[in-house]
């Protein structure tokens, strides 16, 4: 099944089948769709050193650009309908393919080594073609080592994982934004939060940005981010997930309820409904019905996995924006077991990472440290980010939510004014400042002053 060699000395080119057997069948036990993003990112069709391999791989590839599952019966069909199912050993071939390894777990593994494998038979093939173009005796020494080096570059160009562009590209795309704005005075550069005033601070929210938005408990940050996904799913037209690591999703669904149908969150989680505000709960379920917004209440998971479901969900839908609550309950990688600082470091720059590699805004809320009630001044500051000063440097905006009322609480003449200050303590492509909402506890909904939602 696998290739020659193809070598002078009759020696077999690096390679590694069981690695791209056990890769396959990784993929076809895990469905595909959990692992074959991340796979795609390191290697392709023409890594595999068997033939039959790379005709597999490449069915794969047609299934998961079509959105469909990756499994036996899918591959099966696939291959059958390119009429290559009987060359690569027909359906028996795939089942023990999907038999070879237990578990899925280690297919990144297997793609590094089948990687490595590719990109020495790659330097193999320069080397003989350098060799063959040496002896030649008409060859000129400059044109050889030009060639040589093109060879070479070749092969490097394969490890190379970012493009850049020429400037001439790049004032091109910048004349057509600009030119769009110009045209349409007024409009947004990013998505519009819904709330006027921080729109106009930031001009929404932007591609490629990472967005904190920090406080205590009690200031109603998870309240405003899933104001926030609700915002955007309704007056962008553009898919919202949000990852709820603290609330569990049937929760997170009857505060939106409660804010859209203007029904007190406490009666709609005890049933103590009116048939008027059960009325208005079933239209506000027919509004939200439609709703781009996709939550996954997966209470523990590392940055990784994140990343993972983030990248197939922009895969599958069309993802606008990407909300997580909170970033300090997401787990770094093993190696930096034990280390806060560094684990804090690593997932807040995997954050920025994935922001700017899927090309959406990702907001992540953030635990403050508790220096903040020892102060004259309780206001949040920068330095209050909790557990790493990566978080700062990572972050292209930085939201406070501070609710001056919570300080005053054991005033004796305390009347809570239900104003929040949103303080924007860092804007990497603007001013910073701050603005006040107001907070409708019963319906757990932020509104700008006028008490009207944008």
């Amino acid at each position: 099944m696998a290739e020659k060699p193809h070598s002078d000395s009759g020696r077999i080119p690096p390679q590694d089948i069981a690695a791209e057997k056990s890769l396959l069948g990784a993929i076809l036990i895990s469905d595909g769709d959990e692992i074959f993003p991340e796979i795609l990112t390191i290697i392709q069709t023409q890594d595999f050193y068997d033939k039959n391999h790379q005709t597999i791989f490449d069915a794969m590839i047609s299934l998961y650009n079509k959105h469909q599952p990756i499994d036996t019966l899918t591959l099966t069909d696939e291959l059958k309908s390119v009429k290559k199912l009987k060359e690569i050993g027909g359906a028996p071939y795939l089942v023990e393919l999907s038999n070879f390894v237990p578990t899925a777990s280690h297919a990144k593994a297997y793609a590094s080594i089948i990687e490595k494998a590719s990109v020495r038979r790659r330097l193999i093939g320069a080397g003989s073609v350098i060799v063959d173009k040496a002896f030649a005796d008409d060859s000129d020494v400059l044109d050889l080592i030009g060639n040589a080096e093109q060879e070479l570059f070749k092969v490097s160009n394969k490890l190379v994982k970012n493009d850049y562009a020429p400037i001439e590209e790049l004032l091109a795309d910048a004349f057509e934004r600009i030119d769009d704005l110009r045209k349409n005075k007024g409009a947004l550069r990013g998505l519009k939060s819904g709330f006027r005033d921080l729109d106009n601070k930031t001009a929404g929210f932007q591609k490629g940005d990472l967005v904190i938005v920090g406080a205590r408990p009690a200031m109603g940050k998870t309240t405003f981010a899933q104001n926030i996904a609700y915002n955007i799913a309704k007056y962008n037209n553009k898919g919202v997930l949000f990852f709820s690591m603290e609330m569990a999703a049937d929760e997170i669904i009857d505060r939106i309820i409660s804010d859209v149908s203007g029904v007190d969150n406490w009666h709609i989680r005890t049933g103590n409904v009116s048939d008027e505000e059960y009325s208005r709960i079933t239209d506000a379920l027919g509004e939200l019905d439609d709703l781009p917004l996709y939550i996954d209440d997966t209470s523990s998971m590392n940055i990784m996995e994140l990343r993972n479901k983030a990248r197939r969900a922009v895969h599958d839908h069309d993802i606008g924006i990407i909300i997580i609550d909170y970033l300090q309950l997401i787990q770094g990688s093993n190696r930096y077991a034990g280390n806060r600082v560094q684990e804090v470091s690593e997932v807040s720059r995997g954050l920025k990472i994935l922001a700017r590699e899927l090309k959406v805004p990702v907001i992540a809320l953030a635990q403050l440290s508790r220096n903040v009630t020892g102060r004259d001044d309780p206001r949040p500051v920068l330095s209050d980010l909790r557990d790493s000063g990566s978080i700062e440097q990572d972050a292209d905006l930085v939201v406070f939510l501070h609710r001056p009322d919570y300080y005053k609480i054991h005033d004796d003449n305390y009347e809570d004014t239900h104003i929040t200050e949103l303080i924007i303590a860092k804007h990497r492509h603007g001013a910073v400042g701050k603005i006040e909402l107001y907070f409708h506890p019963e319906l757990l909904r932020f509104m700008s002053l006028d008490k009207t939602r944008e």
